[in-house]
This record gives structure tokens, sequence and C-alpha cells, in this order.
């Protein structure tokens, strides 16, 4: 049961990635169907139970794949961006939340597409079991997630489950590779993050001197250092310099 609700939380994401697989614009994507138990009977109260795990991995099933992608990188430092700017609630949310799902897709595209192929298609056509189905589609995960996690964190998980040391990333089960994963995205999302921050505090520190030294102490250096970060933000054309370091840092 528990394989049968990965897999589905797998084919989600591949059929959400599909405008940006070339296999999406070849042929149509074919209809999943999404049942409910095993082959043997099952009673009512069997019945109620799948159901109500199932709505419980639909529901986690965001966070899932947030933790599995760089979504998580790319959020973090372009709210950094923003705080570190001081424009509040400018970008909004819901446009720092787009950029940051369509740098993911676009991030995401090629091993999601050996997802699509190694897992999804095959187990469509009937050619492997939802079991084989769902170890083929995990290893293209698996060694993304693997090639940004950082060894120390690795083995935080490892030493705490008291698992052996695996020969290769596949033997590596989900459950310590994920949450290895995602603290090393937040680390390196705040190195990112602490680098974004200098040169805009050093003008907040600039314009904060020169207001105690004309004696303006009570003209609030946020509002005078505001247009300066802007400026400074566009004319280095801030937007392309961070897009660019967030794909260039998940190069392997």
């Amino acid at each position: 049961m528990k394989k049968k609700l990965l897999l589905t939380v797998l084919l989600l994401l591949v059929a959400a990635s599909g405008l940006y697989m070339n296999q999406a614009y070849a042929e149509p994507l074919p209809n999943i169907d999404i049942s409910i138990g095993g082959e043997g009977e099952e009673g009512p109260n069997t019945s109620a139970v799948s159901i109500l795990l199932l709505i419980t991995v639909l529901s986690i099933a965001p966070a899932i794949l947030v933790l599995m992608t760089s979504f998580t990188r790319i959020v973090i430092v372009l709210g950094f961006v923003r705080t570190s700017l001081g424009t509040q609630q400018m970008p909004p949310n819901q446009v720092l939340i787009g950029l940051a799902l369509f740098l993911t897709f676009f991030i995401m595209a090629p091993t999601l597409s050996q997802v699509n192929e190694a897992g999804l298609q095959p187990y469509l056509k009937g050619e492997l079991t939802q079991t084989e189905a769902l170890e083929a589609a995990s290893k293209p995960m698996k060694e993304f997630m693997f090639s940004h996690t950082r060894e120390k964190d690795l083995l935080l998980f490892m030493k705490y489950s008291r698992m052996e040391k695996p020969s290769s990333y596949e033997e590596i089960p989900l459950t310590v590779l994920v949450p290895a994963y995602a603290i090393s995205e937040l680390k390196t999302a705040f190195q990112m993050g602490f680098m974004i921050f200098i040169p805009f505090l050093v003008i907040d520190m600039v314009v904060s001197s020169t207001l105690m030294a004309m004696g303006m102490m009570m003209l609030p250096p946020v509002m005078i250092s505001l247009p300066f970060k802007i400026l400074l933000f566009v004319l280095v054309d801030g937007w392309y310099l961070i897009v660019r370091s967030l794909l260039l840092s998940f190069n392997p």
C-alpha cells in the first residue's frame, strides 16, 4: 500500500513537469488510473483506512515534492533577495513562488525525464510492476539528491538509523537521503543569502553614518537607503545574476 502511494506521488510529479520534457510534446499524456486496495477481498474497514491513507499522502505530497527537488534552495534565496532589498512585499509571494516553481521544473527536467523513461512509461505499458517501477523511478531522484547532499549530513542520518555503509547511492533509502538533502539545501541557501546581504548591508551602513554625521537622526535610514539599493540591484542586473548563480549551483 505504501509503495503504491509513493508511486502515485512520483507520477504526479512527472505529470506536472510535462511542459519541460520533450516526451510531452511528442505524445499526449496517457490516462492514469489510481486504484485503492490489493488483489484480495477487502472489508469496509480496510477500504476506509486505505482512503484515509491516500488522502493523507496526497495532502503532504507538496511537502514531499518540495524536499526532493531544487525548490527549497531557490525559494529561500529569492526570499533573501527581497529581505536584503527591504522592499517588504515586492515582489509578491505569488511571483517569487511562481518563479521558484518554473526554475525548479527547468532544473529538474533532465531528472524527471529519466524518471519518466525508466519508471513511468514502462509501468503504464505493463512492462514493470508497481514495486519495480517505484524502484526504477527513484534511482534518478536519488542520484540528483545524492549529488547535492553533504557527506556530513548524510552520515548524521545513517548513523542515527544504524545502517551499514552502502556501496552506492542506490542502496541509500529515501527516508535517510531526503532529510539529509533537505538540511544540505538549507545550508547552501543560507550561504548564498549571506553573500547577497553583504552589498546591501554596506549601503545601509554608509547611509546611516552619513545621516548621523549630518545630524539627521530622526530620519529613518531605510527610507534613504532603499532607492540606492534598488538602483544598485538594477544597474548590476541583479535578477540575472541571482538566477544564473542558482542554475550554476545545481551543475553536477
